[in-house]
C-alpha cells in the first residue's frame, strides 16, 4: 500500500511525463498519422527525437519506413534539411509521390540523376549515389542538412553498388544524424556497432514480428496443403503470442516419399502415361482461380523469367479470366489513358499497349524490368488500387516497390543468376514472401510453393523458417573513390576514413576470433611442450630428426613413383605390333600380344592386345605399374580380324607356342631408392645418435611432440590469415594509388600523393568503367566523333548482356565508330595488364551489345525500327538509355573546358534523351 507521499510523487511523475509528451514531437506526428504505431516503431522515433541515430531492422511490410518520415517530420519542425535515398529511381519517384501528398509539392523535391523537381527544398528525396556526388563535390545544398534517411541499407551487400552506402555513411558530416532501415538481417548488432563507430551514438532496434500473420502453403495438383502443422495438426500463422513448436506437414512428407511410386514408369503406364492427378502441376489459370476460390487474390506470382510473366498474361487471356467487374474496368481505362497520354500511338502501337490494356482491364499484368518503365508505374498503381488483381512478376519487384498483395506465389525455388541455375536463398524466399499480407487491409498473409517433381517440403520449410540472413560488406575503393578522397582529405587521412568501412570492420572483427584462437593454440602448445619433455636431452629436437625422415621418405617413394610411371610409360610407348609382354596387373595380368600401339594423350600410351584367353582389351597405364618389356615376337598376320573368332584362336595358339615360362617373365623387384640415398642414411645415423632415442618413454613423448607440430602448423595458418585481413582495405587502396600514379592520375608531392588535372577529371566519373572512360577522354579516343557516334561508343561501357555466351556477334557501326572501338577495346587491354601487375581486378572488358542500338537512336530511327533490330524489350532500351545519358552527362562535365567532346557529348545527350526515352520518368 502506497502512503500518501508517494500517491502525490507519482502523480506529480505522470503530470510531468504528460507535459513531455505534449511538447513532444512524436506526439504531433503520431496525430496525423493514418494509424497507431507499433513498439518498434514508437522506441525508434523516440531515440531519434532524443538526438541518436537509429537503424531500424525489420521484416518487409512491417513499416519500418515510418521511422524514415519521423526523421522528415523532425527536419522540418526544426527548420533544417532531410535527404531520403534510395538504392533505386523506382523507388525514389515512388518516396516522393508519398512525401508530396503528406508535406505538398513546396517542400519535398527529387533528385535521381535525371530528375530534378525542386533541388534545394528541404526534403528532397533521391537515390543514394546522386548524394555520394554531392559530398565529394561539396554541394551547397548539404547546408543544412540535419537528418539522412537510408532506405533498404540492406542493399549495401549488393557486389555491384553496395560500396556507395559505406562511402555515404562514412563521409557525411559529423552533425548529421542518420536514419538506417534495413530488412531483417542477421548480423545487426554487427552493422549496428560499425555505425556506432563511425557515426556515434546509435539505437539498435530489431522486430521479427510481422504485423500481418503469414501463412505458409504448398500447393499439389489442385489441393492447397498448409507447411506447418503443430501438434494438434492446426498451422498457426506467424504472429503475436508464444510460438508454438512447428512440424512440416506430415501430409507433404507422405506425399514427397510416395511421388517416386506414383510417379515411377510402372505407375505412368498405369494411368496412361501421365503422372497422376494429385501430383500434375497446375495451369497459371487454374492458379489464379484456385487463389480467388480461396479469397486469397491479390496476388503476386514471382516468375523467374520476363518470358515466362508474359506467357502467364497470355496465358490468362487466352483463357478468358476475368477478375473485375465493368464498373472497374472503365476506371482502368480511365487512368490508364490519363497516364500515358505523352505517348505517340505509334509508339503504343509498337510497345504491346492494347494487349497490355486488355491484361490490366481483366485485372491482370505483368511486371518486371523489360516493361516501359511508365507501364510499370501504371501496373504498380492499379495494383495499390486492388484494381489490378494477378501479377506475374520477375523478382526485382521484391527489392523495396510499395506493392504488396494477399498472397505471393513462388512457382519454382531455383532461378537462373546469370550464370547458373542456382537454389533461392533463405533471405531470397523471405524478401519475396514478405510482399505477403497488406497493413491495414489483411488479417493475415499467404505464401504459396507450387509443388515440383523431387520437392523435399523439409527444405521449403528451412526456407521459410530461416527469417534472417547475414550483411556482408561489398566495399572496395575504386578508382574514382581514390582521386575523390585524395583530393578532399589527403592521402594519408584517406587511408585511415577506408580502414572504417564496414569491410574493415567485419575482417576486424573476424580477426578478433581469428587472433582468440591463436592465443588458445599457443597455451595449448605449451602444454603439449611440457608433456614431451624428456630428461636425456631435446625432444623437440629428435621429433624434428623422425619428421626429416618421414618427409624425406615420402618425398623418395614419390620421387620413385613419378620415376617409375615415366619409365613405365616409356616402355609402352616402344612396344610394336607383334610383341608378346607380360601385363604385370589387374584384371588383364598375364601373356598378351600387342595388336596397335597409340602414343596416346592425357592418359598416355593405351595398347591393344589380345590375351592368352583369345580377348582382344584396349589397356591403359593403370595396367602398367611398372615398365614392360617385349619377351618374344611374333607374326600378326595382314588379314587378322580382331572380330574373327578363328583370327585371334590363331593367334593366341602362336603367342603360347613360344613357350615362354611364367617364372622366367616374372617382373623383377627393383631396389627401393630409399636405400641408396646419403641424406635419408645421414639423418637415421643422426635419429640412432641422439640421447632421447634411448628414452623408455620415447614412443608416448613422440606421441605429443606430433601432436604439438600439428597444432603449431595449423596455428602458422592462422597468424597468416589474421596479417592478410588486418589492413586489407588500406593495402587495396594503395594498390590503386600505385596505378593512379603510374597513369598520371596522382603524382607525388613530397611524401604523398596529389590529384592531377586528369585526376581530377577522373572524379567526376561515376562509371564502373571509370578509369577506362578516363583514359578514352585523356587519349582523345572520341575527339573526332559526332554525337550518334559518341551515343555508341559510350554505350559499350554502361551496358551489360544478360547473358554472354549467347552465341550473337555484337553489330557496330563501321568507320570511325568501328576505329573508335577498338582503340578503346586495346585501352582495356593496356589497363587489365596494369591491374594484373597490380593485383587489382576492377574493369570488366566493354560490351559491344548495345552500342548499334545506341547508335541508330542518337541517329533519329523510329522506335520501332530500334526494337525490332535490337531485339531489345522496351524497358530495356530505356533504361540503357538513361544509364548512356547519365555517363554522356559526366562525360561532357569530365571533359577539357571548350573542348570538342564535351560539345558533343552534351548533343549526344539531347540526341538520345528524345521520344520514349523523354517521358519515361523512372529507369
Amino acid at each position: 500500500m502506497t502512503t500518501p507521499a508517494e500517491r502525490f510523487a507519482q502523480a506529480r511523475e505522470r503530470a510531468r511525463r504528460q507535459q513531455r509528451e505534449s511538447r513532444s514531437e512524436l506526439t504531433r506526428f503520431r496525430q496525423d498519422y493514418p494509424f497507431g504505431l507499433d513498439d518498434f516503431q514508437v522506441r525508434a522515433c523516440e531515440a531519434l527525437e532524443g538526438g541518436h541515430g537509429v537503424l531500424v531492422a525489420a521484416p518487409t511490410g512491417s513499416g519500418k519506413t515510418v521511422v524514415g518520415e519521423f526523421a522528415v517530420h523532425l527536419a522540418l519542425a526544426a527548420g533544417q534539411k532531410c535527404f531520403y535515398t534510395t538504392p533505386i529511381k523506382a523507388l525514389s519517384n515512388q518516396k516522393y509521390a508519398d512525401l508530396v501528398r503528406r508535406y505538398g509539392s513546396d517542400r519535398v523535391g527529387l533528385l535521381t540523376g535525371d530528375n530534378t523537381i525542386n533541388g534545394e527544398a528541404p526534403v528532397v528525396v533521391m537515390t543514394t549515389e546522386v548524394l555520394r556526388n554531392m559530398l565529394y563535390a561539396g554541394s551547397h545544398t548539404l547546408s543544412g542538412l540535419g537528418f539522412v534517411v537510408m532506405d533498404e541499407v540492406h542493399y549495401l551487400a549488393d557486389r555491384f553498388r553496395g560500396g556507395v552506402w559505406e562511402e555515404v555513411i562514412i563521409h557525411l558530416p559529423d552533425g548529421v544524424r542518420l536514419v538506417s532501415l534495413s530488412a531483417t538481417v542477421s548480423n545487426a548488432e554487427e552493422f549496428g556497432d560499425w555505425l556506432q563507430t563511425v557515426r556515434g551514438d546509435t539505437t539498435v532496434v530489431l522486430e521479427e514480428h510481422r504485423p500481418v500473420p503469414l501463412w505458409q502453403h504448398v500447393l499439389v495438383g489442385q489441393r492447397l496443403y498448409d507447411l506447418f502443422v503443430t501438434e494438434d495438426q492446426e498451422a498457426p500463422p506467424d504472429g503475436d503470442g508464444p510460438r508454438t513448436k512447428l512440424h512440416v506437414n506430415p501430409e507433404l512428407v507422405r506425399l514427397a516419399r510416395d511421388e517416386d511410386r506414383f510417379g515411377g514408369r510402372d505407375s505412368r503406364r498405369r494411368h496412361g502415361g501421365r503422372r497422376p492427378a494429385t501430383y500434375q502441376r497446375p495451369s497459371r489459370v487454374d492458379v489464379v482461380n484456385r487463389l480467388d476460390a480461396e479469397g486469397l487474390l491479390p496476388a503476386i506470382t514471382f516468375i523467374f523469367s520476363r518470358a515466362g510473366c508474359q506467357d502467364a498474361v497470355r496465358q490468362c487471356l487466352a483463357a478468358g479470366l476475368r477478375l473485375t467487374t465493368q464498373a472497374e474496368r472503365l476506371e482502368i481505362r480511365s487512368i490508364v489513358e490519363q497516364r500515358t497520354a505523352d505517348i505517340p500511338d505509334q509508339d503504343l502501337a509498337v510497345l504491346g499497349y492494347h494487349d497490355w490494356l486488355d491484361g490490366l482491364e481483366r485485372g491482370i499484368a505483368a511486371h518486371h524490368a523489360g516493361l516501359l518503365p511508365t507501364f510499370k508505374e501504371v501496373v504498380e498503381h492499379l495494383f495499390a488500387r486492388g484494381l489490378v488483381r494477378a501479377v506475374f512478376a520477375t523478382e526485382t519487384l521484391a527489392l523495396g516497390i510499395n506493392m504488396p498483395a494477399r498472397s505471393v506465389v513462388l512457382e519454382r525455388l531455383v532461378k537462373w543468376n546469370g550464370e547458373a541455375h542456382v537454389d533461392v536463398t533463405p533471405g531470397e524466399y523471405t524478401q519475396l514472401t514478405g510482399r505477403a499480407g497488406r497493413r491495414g487491409i489483411d488479417v493475415e498473409g499467404h505464401a504459396v510453393v507450387l509443388w515440383q517433381q523431387g520437392m523435399d517440403p523439409r527444405a521449403v520449410a528451412g526456407l521459410a523458417s530461416t527469417r534472417t540472413y547475414p550483411l556482408r560488406s561489398s566495399f572496395r575503393p575504386s578508382y574514382n573513390m581514390a582521386v575523390n578522397l585524395v583530393g578532399s582529405v589527403g592521402q594519408a587521412t584517406a587511408r585511415e576514413l577506408l580502414e572504417a568501412s564496414f569491410a574493415q570492420f567485419q575482417a576486424d572483427r573476424a580477426v578478433v576470433g581469428l587472433a582468440r584462437q591463436v592465443r588458445r593454440n599457443e597455451e595449448a602448445l605449451e602444454g603439449y611442450r611440457e608433456a614431451m619433455t624428456c630428461h636425456l636431452g631435446d625432444f623437440e629436437e629428435y621429433a624434428g630428426l623422425r619428421r626429416a625422415i618421414k618427409e624425406r621418405e615420402a618425398g623418395l617413394s614419390r620421387e620413385n613413383a613419378a620415376d617409375r610411371r615415366a619409365q613405365a610409360a616409356a616402355s609402352v610407348e616402344a612396344l610394336r605390333p607383334g610383341d608378346v609382354i607380360r601385363v604385370p596387373t589387374g584384371r588383364r595380368a598375364g601373356l598378351a600380344v600387342v595388336l596397335e600401339t597409340t602414343t596416346g594423350g592425357l592418359d598416355g600410351p593405351r595398347p591393344t592386345v589380345l590375351t592368352a584367353d583369345r580377348q582382344v582389351k584396349t589397356l591403359s597405364m593403370v595396367d602398367f605399374p611398372s615398365p614392360v618389356m617385349a619377351l618374344d615376337r611374333v607374326r600378326v598376320p595382314k588379314a587378322f580380324n580382331a572380330r574373327n573368332p578363328q583370327h585371334r584362336r590363331d593367334l593366341a595358339s602362336t603367342m603360347r607356342a613360344t613357350g615362354l615360362d611364367h617364372d622366367e617373365t616374372r617382373p623383377r623387384k627393383q631396389r627401393s631408392a630409399a636405400a641408396d640415398d646419403p641424406e635419408l642414411a645421414r639423418l637415421r645415423r643422426l635419429l640412432r645418435q641422439h640421447p632421447c632415442h634411448g628414452c623408455d618413454e620415447r614412443e608416448d613423448h613422440a606421441r605429443w611432440a606430433e601432436r604439438h607440430a600439428k597444432l603449431l602448423r595449423d596455428t602458422e595458418g592462422l597468424r597468416r590469415r589474421v596479417a592478410g585481413r588486418t589492413g586489407t582495405i588500406a593495402r587495396t587502396f594503395d594498390r590503386v594509388c600505385a596505378l593512379l600514379a603510374e597513369l598520371g592520375y596522382l603524382a607525388p608531392e613530397g611524401d604523398a600523393l596529389v590529384v592531377t588535372d586528369e585526376g581530377r577529371r577522373l572524379g567526376r566519373l561515376y562509371s564502373e568503367l571509370d578509369l577506362l572512360t578516363a583514359e578514352c577522354l585523356r587519349t582523345g579516343v572520341w575527339e573526332d566523333l559526332d554525337p550518334a557516334e559518341l551515343a555508341s561508343c559510350v554505350a559499350t561501357l554502361v551496358y551489360e548482356s544478360r547473358s554472354s555466351e549467347d552465341g550473337t556477334v555484337a553489330r557496330v557501326p563501321r568507320g570511325r565508330v568501328e576505329q573508335a572501338l577498338t582503340r578503346m577495346r586495346d585501352l582495356w587491354f593496356a589497363l587489365e595488364a596494369r591491374e594484373r601487375a597490380h593485383r587489382l581486378d576492377f574493369l570488366r572488358e566493354p560490351d559491344l551489345g548495345f552500342s548499334w542500338a545506341a547508335w541508330r537512336w542518337a541517329s533519329g530511327h523510329r522506335l520501332e525500327e530500334v526494337l525490332s533490330d535490337a531485339d531489345l524489350q522496351a524497358g530495356d532500351f530505356v533504361r540503357w538509355c538513361k544509364q548512356l545519358i547519365d555517363l554522356l552527362g559526366q562525360v561532357a562535365t569530365a571533359a577539357p573546358e571548350g573542348s570538342r567532346v564535351r560539345r558533343t557529348a552534351q548533343e549526344a545527350v539531347d540526341a538520345v534523351r528524345r521520344g520514349v526515352v523523354a517521358y519515361s520518368s523512372v529507369s
